[in-house]
Order: C-alpha cells, then sequence, then structure tokens
C-alpha cells in the first residue's frame, strides 16, 4: 500500500474511532455486565485489530458492528483465561458464548449510549458522580474537561469517577435499563449529562478549537432521543436551548477561526429553519405542566436567536426571565448572566456593581467569564486601565486557545 493510501485508511479509523469508540464501549459495557475494566480493554483490542486488518481488507461496511464482534470475542478469550480461578467470570463466558449476533436487547431506551446513561445515572450514586462517571464512559470527555465543566481541580474529579466506579462494583448496581416508572425520576441526572455534554461541544474548556461539532451534535442526537422517549416539559427545554444555541454555530467564529461575540456576529449564516423549529419547542415547553429551568434558558436562547440585530434585543424581558430563572436554579453563574443583561438594559455601571458583589462572594473565583465580563463592562464604559486588568485576569484563567485570542485581540484595542 502507498504511503498516502496508508495515510488515508489511517485517517479514516481514526474517524471511525471518534465517531463510533463510544457507541462500541456503551455496547460491550452492557454484553460485560458492567465491568469497566474488561469493556474498556476489548474496545482497545478491537480497535488494534482494526489497525492491523483494515489497511488491507478495507473497513467494513458496518465498522460498529465489527468492532462490537471483535471485542466481545477477545473479552471471551480474557475470560476464559481468569475464569480458571473465578466460577463467576465462567459463567460470564457461558452468557457470552450464549448470545446471538443481534445485540440489541429490547429495551423502553433503543440507543445503548443514552441506555448507559442512565445507568450510570443510578441514584445509588451523588449527582455528580452521575454526571462525571458518564461523561468519561459514555461521551469520552477527558478528565481535565470534565474538571473544568464543573468548576474543581482534576485531582478531584478523578477520585470522584474512581469512587464511583467502586460504588457499582461493591454495590453490584445491575445494568439495566430502568422500567417506565422510574424513568421519569431518573431524568434530572440525565439532562445534566446532556447539556454538559453540549456545552463542551459548544465551546470547549480547552485546546485550539472553540467548538468540537461532533459532541454538540451527539448531545443534539440523544437529547431528540430523549424526546421522542419522555417528551417532559423539561426534556423539550433543554432540545429547545440545544437547538437555539446549535443554531448559531456558524456565526461564532470568522474565517481565520477567531470567536465574534454575539453582538457582532453576522446573523445571516445563522439556522434560520433550527431557530423556528427551538421557538416552536420553546412555546411548548413553556405551555407544558411544570415548565422548569430548561425552558427557561431557552426561552432566553429564543429571544437572542430570534432578535433581528443585537440592538433590537429585548434586554428588559431577559432580565425577567433570568429573575425566574435565579428563583428556580439560585446559581452564581446565573446571577452573573443576570448582571450582564440588566447592564444591557439598564447600562454598564449597574451591571458592573453587581458583579462586584458576586466577586466578593468568591463562588466564581476560578470562572474566567467572570473577569471576562467586567472587562467588557468596564470597555463599554469607557474605562480602558480598568478594562485592561479585568482582560488580564480573564486571560490568566482560560487554556481555550480561540478564547485566549479572542481577549487578547481586545487588549490590544485599548492599546
Amino acid at each position: 500500500m502507498k504511503g498516502n493510501d496508508m495515510e488515508s485508511i489511517q485517517a479514516d479509523i481514526e474517524a471511525v474511532y471518534r465517531r463510533e469508540s463510544r457507541r462500541v464501549l456503551a455496547t460491550l459495557l452492557r454484553l460485560l455486565n458492567g465491568n469497566f475494566d474488561l469493556a474498556e480493554e476489548a474496545l482497545q483490542e478491537a480497535f488494534v485489530e482494526a489497525v492491523k486488518h483494515w489497511p488491507a481488507r478495507g473497513i467494513p461496511e458496518n465498522p460498529r458492528a465489527w468492532l462490537v464482534s471483535t471485542g466481545r470475542f477477545k473479552a471471551i478469550d480474557q475470560l476464559r483465561k481468569r475464569g480458571r480461578r473465578d466460577a463467576s467470570l465462567q459463567r460470564l463466558v457461558e452468557t457470552l458464548d450464549d448470545q446471538d449476533a443481534d445485540w440489541e436487547a429490547p429495551s423502553v431506551v433503543g440507543d445503548d449510549r443514552l441506555r448507559l446513561i442512565f445507568i450510570c445515572c443510578h441514584p445509588a450514586l451523588s449527582p455528580e458522580a452521575q454526571v462525571a462517571l458518564t461523561l468519561r464512559e459514555v461521551c469520552g470527555l477527558t478528565t481535565e474537561a470534565i474538571a473544568a465543566a464543573f468548576l474543581v481541580p482534576v485531582p478531584t474529579l478523578a477520585q470522584r469517577i474512581v469512587r464511583a466506579k467502586n460504588k457499582i462494583r461493591d454495590a453490584a448496581i445491575p445494568y439495566e435499563v430502568p422500567g417506565p416508572a422510574d424513568l421519569a425520576s431518573r431524568l434530572s441526572g440525565v439532562l445534566q449529562v446532556i447539556y454538559l455534554v453540549f456545552n463542551e461541544g459548544y465551546s470547549a474548556s480547552s485546546g485550539e478549537q472553540l467548538m468540537r461539532r461532533e459532541l454538540s451534535a451527539e448531545a443534539l442526537r440523544l437529547g431528540r432521543l430523549l424526546h421522542e422517549l419522555l417528551p417532559a416539559p423539561e426534556v423539550t427545554g433543554l432540545l429547545a436551548l440545544m437547538m437555539l444555541h446549535d443554531a448559531r454555530q456558524a456565526g461564532r467564529v470568522n474565517s481565520d477561526g477567531d470567536l465574534v461575540p454575539l453582538d457582532e456576529q453576522d446573523r445571516s449564516v445563522w439556522d434560520q429553519a433550527q431557530i423556528q423549529e427551538g421557538a416552536r419547542l420553546v412555546t411548548l415547553a413553556l405551555t407544558g405542566r411544570a415548565p422548569g429551568p430548561f425552558a427557561v434558558q431557552a426561552a432566553i436562547a429564543a429571544l437572542h436567536a430570534q432578535a433581528p440585530s443585537a440592538d433590537d434585543t429585548d434586554w428588559a424581558e431577559i432580565v425577567g426571565l433570568y429573575n425566574l430563572l435565579l428563583q428556580m436554579q439560585p446559581s452564581p453563574i446565573v446571577e452573573l448572566n443576570r448582571a450582564v443583561a440588566i447592564a444591557m438594559r439598564d447600562g454598564p455601571g449597574v451591571g458592573l456593581e453587581l458583579i462586584e458583589r458576586l466577586e466578593r462572594d468568591g463562588a466564581l473565583g476560578s470562572y474566567y467569564l467572570l473577569p471576562a465580563a467586567r472587562a467588557d463592562l468596564h470597555r463599554r464604559a469607557g474605562q480602558r486601565d480598568l478594562a485592561l486588568i479585568a482582560y488580564q485576569q480573564a486571560l490568566d484563567l482560560t487554556q481555550q486557545q480561540t478564547e485566549r485570542r479572542f481577549l487578547v485581540r481586545r487588549m490590544a484595542e485599548l492599546d
């Protein structure tokens, strides 16, 4: 095989890994009764085999099925070796041997990754552990990216994931789909997981690229599937929120890959059809029984997306919605967003007073958007020196390269 052909097939295999690895892992975990270590080992061995054989034979028509089948046989081989000393492992070998080629067991949830999210969000785990474990094992986010999403140190997050796995193992938590009566009670954790995955795709916590479209697309896919299964107001609200944000993706960076703030974006490149669909879902969510925080956030996103221009944004309505959201879900991040909205309605001085109060509370000490918001309001108020100080503080707190370039550009504009 020529060098260029080899490079092409390697790139194709890498694309398959990005697209399919978490789905394959989810299926292997189900087949292996939730044995994380064995499933991850089987996944890696399956891709090793793919790298060996696909360059000569070509990528199979259904690479996911090939990888699951290969991983399953690799797991059986490992279990047979270990099962000589462990009767429970031998029983698992027998179960795997008896399975036919159809690994899609009947279930209320018809997707392995969504099924695994529900399983990882088992109520025996803390809410923080549920979200962290699912993001790591189902969605493939790095520990560093999850820690950034949680605003916690990386070692703390890593221990949280380890403890969650140990809890599942020690408590023998079954890897089974919750029945219809239990699905609703497990919904809160699932919604958090899907939204955090979307956020990591919409605005990556680190790296060169602002967006990781594969993650936001996956979150949207899971959100649509969940909405089909459980069209509750908050599920509808979450789907609407993600659709409305995603509809603006094309305007968020320029041709050089640099960040474009919302008020400077070219709204003609936004996906108007998706905005209309998102707005329809917002109405559906708000008129349903007991709309919650996601429905309110979606209503805010709809006001931004439907405004003909930045100047036409209904900031008074947005402030009112943030007031409602703060009652539903008290949070320093909601308070920060509300402060910015009030500044846009009443002037930067009012917003700066609210942000300074948040800074004294200290809850957002490592959140770069706090000094970034303060810097922008100082800039709008003509307070150059204070703006430069705040931009530097924000720069020191973010590792996302696109955002760093934006902050540097803002500082240069003030010189």
